[in-house]
């Protein structure tokens, strides 16, 4: 016998057994657990109960082991289920009273409840030990009822919970790397120009109010040692408002706030031909970390002593552009149509769209089209209802569930993607995810394209272990000083530094070199 055949008889052995054993209050317990945890409902809601009554390392942990199930469950549901097609147990030997009232039609390797309850366990105990350690019993319970009912082998359980506990580190690794970002300033050129306010006069500060932090950004440092400073406090749709008024009376222009709030404020300072000194107080503060300002102690000395640098930053034009002079030559896979990007003139007013046309959109960070903003979108229409934390699951779950692919041209060539990220700037870290940068000072795009096909949870795990400049039928990487894209279809949404907007039908991507002056240290 081969030892595929010994394998396949211990394995309906093991499940013969357990279907003679009697197994006490098993069939009271073990149908119904089973059926809570379809669809992930089990999961879910246990998360939705630690996002609510839990504190805030057990609701980042709840998010971190939602995104595990749902990374499993995407793998399963299309590679695992797909890939074996093994036929369901025979339910010969197991008492009618366990059996379920609908028997599953799908295939049976490997059990895709089994990896979903491991996935969540795991991703719940690596970040949050003791609830971990409470859900276990729960998740070993869920998939020991998948073969207690009849409806998998024991293999099919053993390799789901192996499958679930993968999904569980590989989310940690790729959430490690996410926030691998740290403040080291970078090589970008000094700006001689900046202004010294020694006692913070002609500073205004405007502050987000409703960002994640602002009350902990150190504002008092910034009373302290800049005391002729004007701070203006506003949150939501006034906040634009107030960055443009402040613009139009200041000799620089200050923000505190996320990601979100520097661009709002970068777009003034630029459009103004400001300064910008930029006080990290948001949830996330992926720019000033990469810039290397640790905080507001070190922005007030850079102000007060006149120190900054130059940083370009990214920006996306709609409407149709000129023909650009001669550059760099483009990536050979995005290459019809990339030598006609916008020029960039010598002095020419980063605040005009590429050519002069319509106005132009900024990112310091990043822009993307695709999974990310469809994801964003969701988020910010549930998070004022149940919260950020539930609001990033559901959202998770509903991309992963229902996204379909993008289909647009890309210099010149059709593409179907799942995802387009352009960075502002060379973005370390494997896949389409972004991680940090080194300098703010390239002139260069940092593309990344997850190509259509299949669904969209495999995909992206695929890319997210792929190489930084890597090309393979999942995943391409380049470096590129313009993108073109076109036939966009209507409605698209797309994201830049966390915020969203519904795109144009045609856009330009390049970058502004050197565009925007911001105080820091070294």
């Amino acid at each position: 016998m081969t030892l595929r055949g010994t394998a396949a008889r211990w394995d309906r052995a093991l499940f013969d057994a357990v279907a003679r054993h009697h197994w006490p209050g098993g069939e009271r317990v073990l149908p119904r657990l089973g059926r809570a945890a379809n669809h992930g409902v089990l999961w879910g809601g246990t998360a939705l109960a630690i996002a609510a009554f839990g504190s805030a390392p057990a609701r980042k942990a709840a998010l971190r082991a939602s995104a595990s199930l749902a990374l499993a469950s995407a793998t399963i549901n299309t590679v695992g289920k797909w890939s074996v097609r093994r036929r369901r147990p025979l339910l010969d030997g197991v008492p009618a009273v366990r059996q379920l009232s609908r028997q599953p039609q799908t295939t049976s390797f490997p059990s895709g409840h089994s990896a979903s309850a491991f996935a969540f366990a795991t991703g719940l105990a690596l970040h949050a030990p003791a609830l971990g350690a409470a859900v276990a019993p729960v998740a070993a319970s869920v998939a020991f009822s998948r073969v207690y009912t009849g409806v998998h082998y024991p293999s099919d359980v053993a390799a789901g919970a192996a499958l679930g506990v993968v999904a569980g580190f590989a989310v940690r690794r790729i959430a490690q790397r996410m926030e691998g970002a740290r403040a080291v300033p970078g090589d970008e050129p000094e700006a001689v120009d900046a202004p010294a306010l020694p006692d913070g006069e002609g500073l205004v500060v405007v502050v987000n109010a409703g960002s994640g932090s602002a009350a902990e950004a150190g504002l008092d440092v910034l009373r302290e040692r800049l005391p002729k400073a004007e701070v203006v406090e506003c949150e939501g749709p006034e906040l634009r408002r107030e960055l443009t008024a402040a613009a139009g009376r200041a000799a620089v222009l200050g923000v505190c706030g996320g990601d979100g709030t520097v661009n709002a404020a970068a777009t003034a300072a630029l459009r103004a031909g400001l300064p910008l000194a930029v006080f990290p107080g948001g949830t996330l503060n992926h720019f000033a970390l990469d810039l290397g300002l640790a905080g507001a102690e070190e922005t007030c000395r850079a102000i007060a002593e006149g120190r900054a640098v130059k940083v370009g930053v990214g920006r996306f034009t709609p409407g149709p552009e000129p023909v650009a002079a001669p550059g760099p030559d483009p990536d050979p896979d995005l290459e019809p149509g990339a030598a006609h990007a916008p020029a960039r003139a010598a002095g020419a007013d980063p605040a005009a769209g590429a050519g002069g046309g319509a106005p132009a959109g900024y990112f310091l960070n990043t822009f993307s089209i695709g999974a990310y903003p469809e994801l964003l979108r969701h988020r910010l229409h549930w998070a004022p209802r149940i919260g950020g934390g539930p609001a990033m699951v559901l959202a998770a779950w509903r991309v992963l569930r229902t996204q379909r692919p993008v289909r647009l041209r890309l210099s010149g060539r059709p593409r179907s993607v799942w995802l387009l990220f352009a960075g502002n700037g060379t973005y370390h870290g494997t896949g389409p995810a972004p991680r940090r940068r080194d300098s703010l000072a390239e002139a260069l795009l940092d593309v990344r394209l997850v190509h259509g096909g299949g669904r969209p949870g495999p995909r992206l795990i695929a890319a997210a272990f792929a190489g930084p400049l890597s090309r393979s039928p999942v995943h391409t990487a380049t470096r590129l000083p313009h993108l073109r894209i076109d036939d966009v279809p209507p409605g698209t949404p797309l994201a830049y530094d966390g915020e969203y907007a519904r795109a144009a039908r045609s856009l330009v991507v390049d970058t502004v070199p050197h565009a925007l002056t911001v105080y820091r240290l070294g």
